[in-house]
């Protein structure tokens, strides 16, 4: 199996190189600089001492004596000690040497060029001679009359400049291995520390494992949010965008800029951890789950996970409402039976005319509601709803009553039975609800009828109402000291914003609710 280096190595081995690369070009530059300058130097000297030994009275007055040596080669060697320059040779026009650091070779020609000095230049050169490569100038010895009377050439040696340039170059090395040293020590650490964050992955793994994030994120039905500390979204898959109906990529903005509930927006920055809460949007139920992020015991954001449960409220409502009307049901053949049992008790006592009146009396009243609700309503199912309420109501001794304006005769007003039921059903219950808590004859009135730009629903009840600065359709307001309550008015209030309608909360006697829809396109 081929070995693949971690990300982590691979950044060290690059810090590495790029650190070599760099103290190489910088030695390098550094040693043709201090090349140059050991070079120039010696340049500069010899031809600052040739110049000045030529200049010198002493030697245009010796070469003017039989025997210019016997002054020259002690003033040389003294002049040579003095300056630290490795040769000075003074000589006649013609290179015969008068002085040499070598007394064996004074009076042999002298190796070099001299033409142009022989002319009353200075030269200056790098050549070859008795003592090896050196770096040499020739000055000419002029006498008053301007006539080259002797030469003088001063010189270094390369070895010695070598030495001077190694000299040089040792504290120049010293410094790139340290800067070596320092730099892979750093890159080190750098390194352990990307190892331990990255968990020593290479770098095609990481991009597989980011692919995969990114795939498994925004393929899941779930919603998922990141949100930091700050308020803002750090990071929301598409399954969020649909839950919270976002149309652009939330990440970056602040929370309270995409108009969520406040309820929903404080539990997604909430410090303490959450499950499964049930909240409402504007048009889904979610279950929202949060989890704190904390690093170093400092909170560090919110991971958030959204679940639709629209669905399944949808359903349990329908369940809720199907019970409803079982029990309805229920009601009616219990108090049908109660009936049954009296007929058939005034029969067997021998009074039929009474058991035939009373029998007559009791369907008639049955028969009216059924006949005005069936009439009025076109819509069955809140036709039904309405009938099933009404045998609740007298099942718990709440007397319902629809007011005689109640007509919806047109169907095609756009809003789904469904949330007809969710609706009415839900004021209703809480009607019935209140009306038994209240004092004096309970008693709940229906109104449901259609108006030229929409329809209107509205429920009474005579129990003690609500606060004037109660939010009822808040999720969790509920009037009642049981748990499980304070759902069904958050849910009316979902389903009239989803239809763009009002919902009104007054009083008189008890609550009122009165509900406008407008009337819906065709499509919806």
């Amino acid at each position: 199996m081929r070995s693949r280096w971690s990300l982590a190595r691979q950044l060290l081995v690059l810090q590495l190189v790029v650190l070599c690369v760099l103290a190489g070009a910088g030695s390098t530059f550094a040693y043709l600089d201090a090349s140059r300058a050991v070079n120039e130097n010696a340049r500069d000297q010899v031809r600052a001492v040739a110049s000045a030994v030529a200049d010198a009275p002493t030697v245009a007055a010796a070469v003017a004596t039989a025997d210019p040596s016997a002054t020259l080669q002690p003033f040389a060697v003294r002049v040579q000690a003095d300056t630290g320059v490795d040769f000075i040779t003074i000589m006649s026009p013609a290179g015969i040497r008068y002085t040499h650091p070598n007394p064996a070779l004074i009076g042999q020609h002298y190796i070099g060029t001299i033409e142009q000095a022989q002319h009353g230049q200075t030269y200056t050169e790098t050549y070859t001679g008795s003592l090896g490569p050196s770096v040499r100038t020739v000055v000419p010895v002029f006498e008053p009359g301007q006539r080259v009377v002797a030469l003088v050439a001063v010189g270094i040696t390369v070895a010695a400049i070598s030495a001077e340039l190694r000299e040089r170059l040792w504290p120049l090395f010293g410094v790139a291995g340290a800067v070596l040293l320092v730099g892979a020590l750093g890159g080190w650490l750098i390194s352990a520390r990307l190892r331990r964050q990255t968990r020593g992955v290479a770098p095609d793994e990481l991009s597989n494992l980011f692919e995969y994030h990114e795939a498994v994120l925004h393929s899941v039905r779930e919603g998922v949010l990141l949100v930091g500390r700050d308020g803002r979204v750090g990071l929301c898959n598409d399954g969020a965008r649909t839950l919270l109906g976002l149309d652009a990529d939330p990440v970056g903005r602040e929370l309270a800029s995409l108009g969520l509930p406040d309820e929903l927006a404080r539990a997604f920055t909430s410090a303490e951890n959450r499950a499964e809460e049930l909240h409402l949007t504007d048009s889904r139920v979610l279950l929202v789950s949060t989890t704190a992020v904390r690093s170093g015991g400092r909170a560090q954001g919110t991971v958030v996970v959204l679940r639709d449960h629209t669905e399944l409220q949808t359903l349990t409502g329908e369940l809720t409402t199907a019970r409803g009307l079982a029990e309805a049901l229920r009601s009616q053949a219990h108090e049908a039976a109660n009936r049954l049992h009296t007929v058939v008790s005034l029969v067997e006592i021998g009074k039929p005319e009474q058991a035939v009146e009373f029998a007559t009396a009791e369907l008639a009243l049955a028969q009216e509601l059924t006949d005005r609700v069936v009439g009025a309503v076109a819509e069955p199912v809140l036709a039904a709803l309405l009938l099933g309420k009404a045998a609740e109501a007298s099942e718990r001794g709440v007397e319902l009553t629809v007011t005689p304006d109640t007509v919806i005769d047109d169907v095609s007003l756009g809003v789904a039975a469904r949330d007809l039921v969710t609706i009415l059903g839900n004021l209703i219950d809480n009607g019935l609800d209140a009306a038994v808590r209240g004092s004096g004859h309970p008693k709940v009135v229906v109104t449901a009828r259609t108006e030229d730009d929409g329809l209107l629903l509205r429920v009474a009840d005579t129990g003690p109402g609500v606060p004037d600065d109660a939010d009822v359709f808040r999720r969790g307001w509920s009037t009642k000291a049981e748990d499980g309550h304070g759902l069904g008015l958050a849910l009316v209030g979902q389903a009239v914003r989803r239809y763009g309608g009002t919902v009104d909360v007054g009083r008189d006697g008890g609550a009122v609710f009165t509900v406008r829809l407008p009337r819906q396109e065709a499509s919806r």
